[in-house]
């Protein structure tokens, strides 16, 4: 499989935020490494591990340049200036209070648990903009079974469209920042509150601070990893 890169809001490797967010998932993309996972009471170790495995991939985050290859003209070492230079030209975005909810899911009666702002921020969209537009001259084109995988007949018109422009379907217009805790699980509600005061008796506070980039890393279908973090500003 080949190497693929993402540009993602990721939480500062000291802070509450990200400590919550990796042992949720069981994995800390900055190292690498496994962590012990947390788990609600009542679910076995086992099946809340099966329950978080789609995250664990691509470790904790938010998306706003979803994962790519490089173009054959460029490599890591432009990617990694491009993140810098983008990064010195933007300001932090504040977010309004998060809560934890449920996302649907492209399965029946499934939804996936995410951390998201209450009341983003126009900035926040943006943002999103300017970084799924900039990071777009150092993407590959999609490749047809890379576009299959997408299962396009399933997309609406718009997300065709951006898919075939910006290499996914939900950017721009079709953005919703959330940093995604579960894979679609049955029942996702019953679990949000838990996920909810486990944050908040762990010290993540009331509110959050898109304040970095960071550049991962995914190779030989591995996990991605934390390769680069650019500061806002």
């Amino acid at each position: 499989m080949p190497t693929r890169y993402a540009v993602y809001y990721v939480p500062a490797p000291e802070s509450a935020l990200w400590r919550f967010g990796s042992e949720v998932l069981g994995y800390d993309a900055y190292t690498g490494e496994a962590v012990p996972q947390w788990q609600p009471l009542g679910v076995s170790a086992d099946r809340w591990h099966a329950m978080t495995a789609d995250p664990r991939l691509y470790g904790f985050h938010a998306t706003l340049k979803a994962p790519f290859r490089l173009r054959e003209d460029s490599d890591e070492a432009q990617l990694v200036r491009s993140l810098e230079q983008f990064a010195e030209g933007h300001a932090p975005v504040d977010l309004a209070k998060w809560i934890v909810t449920p996302i649907p899911s492209s399965r029946p009666d499934n939804a996936f648990l995410a951390l998201v702002p209450a009341a983003p921020p126009v900035e926040l969209a943006r943002l999103e903009e300017a970084v799924v537009r900039h990071f777009d001259a150092l993407r590959a084109p999609l490749t047809e079974a890379e576009v299959a995988k997408r299962n396009p007949a399933r997309l609406s018109e718009r997300q065709r469209a951006y898919l075939a422009a910006h290499g996914y379907p939900y950017v721009l217009a079709e953005f919703r920042f959330h940093m995604t805790l579960t894979g679609a699980i049955e029942k996702a509600g019953e679990f949000g509150p838990l996920l909810a005061e486990h944050a908040r008796n762990n010290g993540v506070g009331p509110d959050l601070r898109l304040d970095r980039l960071g550049l991962f890393k995914q190779e030989a279908g591995g996990r991605f990893r934390v390769v680069k973090v650019a500061p806002l500003g």
